[in-house]
C-alpha cells in the first residue's frame, strides 16, 4: 500500500479530506517565527548568565570580592531562577503562556541596564536575583509555548534551536566581555559588560510581537473556538485544532491546572522526579564549569586561561548545533544516558590525574563543553514531553527550579572548594554528579520519542 504524502501547509485546502492535525503540520513560516521568538529569549537568558563570569573577574578589585562574594554573585541569578521558574510555572498554567512570554523582556532590559550604576556588591547581588526571577518566568513560558506550537516530527529540532540560541548568547557574552576587557580604557569596564545584556532583551521583545497563545492551553480552558480561529489565521483553515486533553486521572491528581501538589500525585510523581533529577545533574557541571572556566583552567595550569575559556565557550555553541542534528535521530533515553556517560568519562582525568600536558587539558575541557552542550538540547524538549497540557508549565517550572538549586549550589561551592581542597577535588565531585544522572536515567527515565503532546 502506498503511503500518503503529508499535505503541504502552503497549499490551499477546500475539503475535509485535505485537513491535517496541528501537530502534523509541516514546519513553515509560522513555526519559524515562533522558534525565533522563543530562541531570542533563550539567547538573552544565556547572555545575561554568561556575562557574569568574565565581569566578576574584572569587578573583583572594584567591589572587593572574596571567594564567598564571587560564589554569591555567580549563583545569584540561578537562585532567582529557582523561585521565578517554580512559581511562574503554576501561574502560566492558570493565566496562559502568552502574557509572560510577551512582556518579560522589557523588564529584563531595564534590570540589565540598571547594573551599569552598581556601586557595591550587595546592589549587584540584588539586581542579579531580580534578573533571575524574570529569567525563570521566561524559561517556563517560552519552553512551554514553543513546544505546544511545534510540529511533532520536528519538535526536537525546533526546541533545539532554543538550546543553540542559549549557547550562542552565553558564548557571545563571553566574547563581548573579553573584547571590552581588552579594549576598555576607562574605569569599571565590567559595568559596560553587564549593561550590554539590555540590547538583546529589547530586540527579543520586538521579535515576540504577533506570537499567539498556545491553542492547547486555550482548548484545555474551554476556549476551543478561539483556538480554532487562531490556528486558521496563523497557519491555515485546513489545520484542525488539537483534541481536548483527557480528564485528570482518578489516582489522586487534581484536575485543576497550576497545582504544584499535583506534580507529586501518583499519576505524575515519577515523571516529576526524573525531570528534576535529569535537569539537576546535567546543569550542575554545565554552569559551574562555564561560569568559572578561566579560573578552572588557570588552576589546571593553563597560562592563557582567557583563551582557553573562549575555546570552551565556542565549543558550547558547536555542541548545541550537533545536538540539534541528532536529537530526533536518537531515542530520548539513549541520548540521556549516553550524554551523561560521555561527559563523566571526559571529566574524570581532570579530577584524578596530575601534571597533564596543557594541550591535553584544553582538549579534554573543550570536548567536555561539546558533550555538555549537545546534551543541553534535551533540557529544552524532554521535560515538556513528560507532562500533560494542564500541568506542562508547572512541571517544566519545577524541573527548571530543581536544576537551579543544583546550579546555585555548584556555582557557589566551586570557587570555595577549589580554594580549600584543590581543583581536582572539585572536578571529581562533578564526575560523581554526572554518574548519578546516568544511573537515574537508566533506571527511571521513560521513552518519549515521537510522542504526541496530548497523549499523556
Amino acid at each position: 500500500m502506498r503511503k500518503s504524502t503529508p499535505p503541504d501547509v502552503r497549499a490551499p485546502r477546500d475539503t475535509a479530506s485535505a485537513t491535517v492535525e496541528l501537530e502534523d503540520v509541516p514546519f513553515g513560516r509560522f513555526h519559524l517565527h515562533v522558534a525565533v521568538a522563543g530562541s531570542g529569549g533563550q539567547f538573552s537568558d544565556g547572555y545575561i548568565l554568561g556575562i557574569i563570569g568574565i565581569a566578576l573577574t574584572s569587578a573583583t578589585d572594584d567591589l572587593a570580592l572574596n571567594a564567598v562574594w564571587l560564589g554569591l554573585l555567580g549563583a545569584a541569578s540561578l537562585a532567582g531562577l529557582f523561585f521565578g521558574s517554580l512559581f511562574s510555572g503554576a501561574l502560566i498554567d492558570r493565566i496562559g503562556r502568552h502574557p509572560i512570554f510577551a512582556f518579560d523582556m522589557p523588564l529584563l532590559a531595564a534590570l540589565s541596564l540598571a547594573q551599569f550604576w552598581t556601586a557595591a556588591a550587595w546592589q549587584l547581588l540584588l539586581l542579579r536575583l531580580l534578573l533571575g526571577l524574570v529569567l525563570g518566568a521566561d524559561y517556563a513560558a517560552s519552553k512551554t509555548l514553543v513546544s505546544e506550537l511545534a510540529p511533532r516530527k520536528s519538535r526536537g529540532r525546533m526546541m533545539s534551536v532554543l538550546a543553540i540560541a542559549w549557547a550562542a548568547g552565553y558564548t557571545i557574552a563571553y566574547l563581548v566581555g573579553y573584547l571590552i576587557a581588552q579594549t576598555a580604557s576607562g574605569d569599571r569596564p565590567w559595568t559596560w559588560m553587564l549593561a550590554s545584556s539590555a540590547v538583546p532583551a529589547l530586540l527579543v521583545a520586538a521579535a515576540r510581537l504577533g506570537v499567539p497563545e498556545s491553542p492547547r492551553w486555550l482548548i484545555a480552558k474551554g476556549r476551543a473556538q478561539e483556538a480554532a480561529a487562531m490556528i486558521a489565521a496563523k497557519i491555515g483553515p485546513h489545520v484542525t485544532p488539537p483534541t481536548a486533553p483527557a480528564p485528570a486521572p482518578s489516582s489522586g491528581a487534581p484536575a485543576e491546572s497550576g497545582s504544584l501538589r499535583a506534580l507529586f500525585a501518583p499519576a505524575l510523581r515519577s515523571r516529576t522526579v526524573i525531570a528534576c533529577v535529569f535537569y539537576l545533574c546535567h546543569i550542575m557541571p554545565y554552569f559551574a564549569l562555564s561560569t568559572f572556566s578561566p579560573r578552572i583552567l588557570a588552576s589546571l595550569g593553563v597560562h592563557n586561561a582567557y583563551f582557553g575559556g573562549a575555546v570552551y565557550n565556542l565549543l558550547l555553541l558547536v555542541g548545541a548545533v550537533v545536538g540539534m542534528s541528532v536529537i530526533d535521530r536518537l531515542t530520548r533515553r539513549r541520548f540521556l544516558i549516553g550524554s551523561f556517560a560521555v561527559a563523566a568519562v571526559l571529566l574524570l582525568p581532570l579530577g584524578i590525574l596530575h601534571d597533564l600536558p596543557i594541550t591535553l587539558v584544553i582538549v579534554l575541557f573543550a570536548a567536555l563543553a561539546f558533550a555538555l552542550s549537545a546534551a543541553d538540547t534535551l533540557a529544552f524538549v524532554y521535560p515538556q514531553e513528560l507532562f500533560p497540557t494542564r500541568m506542562r508549565a508547572t512541571g517544566v517550572g519545577a524541573a527548571v527550579a530543581a536544576s537551579r538549586i543544583g546550579a546555585s549550589i555548584s556555582t557557589f561551592l566551586l570557587p570555595v572548594v577549589v580554594e580549600s581542597f584543590g581543583i581536582r577535588t572539585a572536578m571529581t565531585g562533578l564526575v560523581l554528579v554526572l554518574a548519578a544522572g546516568a544511573l537515574a536515567c537508566y533506571r527511571y527515565a521513560p521513552e518519549t520519542s515521537g510522542l504526541k503532546l496530548g497523549s499523556q
